[in-house]
């Protein structure tokens, strides 16, 4: 039986199902060649259980939208004529990262081989400006990002320190910048002129703990990032998987109560253990009111590097600063071990930086205040993205779009 069209009942569903089909096959053949390297046609077949001519197909479609490219013959084969391989291309379509915290701004644009295309951050003193006017700084730097990539931007993920809605990018609240209850995404993507590409907002620390996972490529499933500037955010990932919690809002560890008797945190509770822990926190024991390593007009990472130097010089104050915030490191440090049991508690922001003295006390309390034997089996690595970990992050998520759809690249 016909339709009056010529059609057959049900052939616009099965037209749709091979639609969807043909991406989901895409997708496995790019995420392959991603995850394993350069592998022939043949060998992506063996591997995948797709057919040879099925893999031929899509790697061809692939090679056209930029994603792959033909790469040397495969010398692994002794049999017959070599297949020629296929690796990741992907130079034309970029994935965009950006970051709106305390005291900077950041962008970068990674191409589909993780490769840096554009990268800026700029000292600003965010928590004194309203968010319109830092939402028009950071515009700037974006299209100053889209403007370097030649090829198609895939995304744009922005990373804050703040409660954010997962589903609207709508920000709830965020102590440090002063900001509550307004529309980041929304905001964005108007001052962006509603492009073509999408536009995310996420907690920076859930960012940061992605970037922290896939800089590792080892078979680490379960960790906690501890990104540290003058807040303290932790990305928990567990089984692969980042947690979010219920309503998105998991992660928010610098506002563990640690010190009740403590200072008041910018969220306007007492002593959360970033009063003790953040950036802030270690200036004010370590400096006077008017060293230059307070300024926020300069380079975080030009202060952090005058801390280390006098760290390393030995001056007294300094030292005894490290020791304090490396014991409530420890502290709660120990905490999130006892409840998580990650197999990696991962340093990063400024934690990073000045891991040589902030590591070992880390390491010490969670052998000491752990229950489980040996820690749990939790060790402590230093991150080496330093302050790029969110906006990599960012920029990682823009390009998973185009492993999930290839079809979303132009041919």
């Amino acid at each position: 039986m016909t339709l009056s069209d010529g059609r057959r009942p049900g052939s616009r569903a099965v037209a749709a199902d091979h639609v969807s089909l043909r991406r989901n096959n895409l997708s496995v053949v790019l995420r392959h060649v991603r995850d394993l390297g350069p592998r022939s046609r043949a060998r992506i077949a063996d591997d995948t259980g797709l057919n040879k001519a099925t893999v031929s197909s899509l790697v061809a479609e692939l090679v056209e939208r930029g994603l792959l490219r033909e790469g040397s013959a495969d010398s692994t084969r002794t049999l017959g004529r070599p297949g020629q391989l296929v690796e990741l291309d992907g130079s034309g379509v970029c994935g965009v990262g950006a970051e709106i915290n305390v005291e900077y701004l950041a962008v970068i644009a990674l191409n589909l081989s993780g490769e840096t295309v554009f990268e800026q951050r700029v000292p600003v003193d965010v928590a004194h400006l309203d968010p319109g006017a830092t939402l028009d700084r950071l515009t700037d730097l974006i299209k100053q990002a889209v403007a370097a990539v030649n090829g198609q931007v895939a995304g744009v993920t922005l990373a804050v320190p703040a409660l954010v809605q997962g589903e609207t990018g709508a920000l709830k609240l965020a102590p440090n910048l002063g900001w509550s209850e307004f529309p980041v995404a929304a905001e964005l993507r108007r001052r962006l002129g509603e492009p073509p590409y999408s536009v995310h907002v996420d907690n920076e620390a859930n960012l940061a703990a992605l970037a922290a996972y896939a800089e590792l490529q080892a078979d680490v499933h379960d960790l906690v990032l501890l990104t540290g500037a003058i807040g303290v955010g932790g990305g928990v990932v567990t089984g692969g998987h980042l947690l979010r919690g219920s309503q998105g809002y998991s992660g928010e560890v610098g506002h563990m109560p640690v010190a009740p008797a403590g200072r008041t945190c910018g969220c306007g509770r007492t002593g959360c253990w970033e009063t003790v822990v953040g950036l802030t926190a270690l200036l004010h024991q370590a400096t006077d009111a008017d060293d230059p390593v307070r300024d926020p007009s300069l380079d975080v990472e030009q202060r952090l590097a005058e801390i280390k130097r006098r760290a390393e010089a030995g001056d007294v104050r300094t030292l005894a600063a490290l020791r304090d915030v490396g014991d409530w490191l420890g502290i709660g440090g120990a905490v999130l071990a006892n409840i998580l049991n990650p197999d990696v508690l991962v340093l990063g922001g400024y934690f990073a930086v000045l891991g040589p003295w902030l590591k070992a006390p880390l390491e010490q309390a969670i052998r000491e205040r752990v229950i489980a034997p040996d820690g749990g089996g939790c060790r402590v690595v230093q991150s080496a993205l330093g302050f790029t970990a969110a906006v990599r992050g960012g920029a990682q998520i823009s390009l998973d779009q185009v492993f999930l759809d290839p079809t979303g690249v132009a041919q």
